[in-house]
């Protein structure tokens, strides 16, 4: 089902992928290395392969979709919103909802603290508030 799944970008017959170009290949490949990683015991060769199609697919995405530096509030403000989460619901973790308020209003920075609580909350690690 591997080889299916990437046949149309096989090099004269090597059973070995290229450098992805077009979106639907960068699916293909996402499709295929999912598929790896769903096998209860993939062989050497299969973890080599799921390797380098890793190595692809980042490649393609960093060019194509690259991802733009964000500060600590921004990231904060990203994880709120795809938790569904408001300012008042992350008063336990800041232990008001003024801090809250001045954290992301920019006027206090995070402290250790708060990002420790943060990671744990959002189940992140701390580096993405740095």
């Amino acid at each position: 089902m591997i080889a299916t799944a990437i046949e149309k970008d096989l090099l004269d017959g090597m059973s070995a992928p290229k450098v992805i170009t077009p979106d639907a290949q960068n699916r293909r490949y996402l499709a295929a290395l999912l598929e790896l990683e769903r096998k209860n015991h993939p062989s050497a060769a299969e973890k080599h392969f799921a390797e380098l199609l890793t190595l692809l697919i980042e490649a393609y995405e960093d060019k194509h979709y690259p991802v733009r530096g964000s500060s600590p509030v921004g990231i904060l403000t990203e994880l709120m919103h795809a938790n569904d989460l408001r300012q008042k619901d992350l008063a336990p973790v800041f232990g008001t909802e003024s801090i809250v308020s001045e954290i992301l209003n920019g006027k206090r920075e995070l402290n250790k603290t708060h990002i420790g609580r943060l990671s744990k909350k959002f189940k992140v690690s701390p580096a993405v508030f740095f």
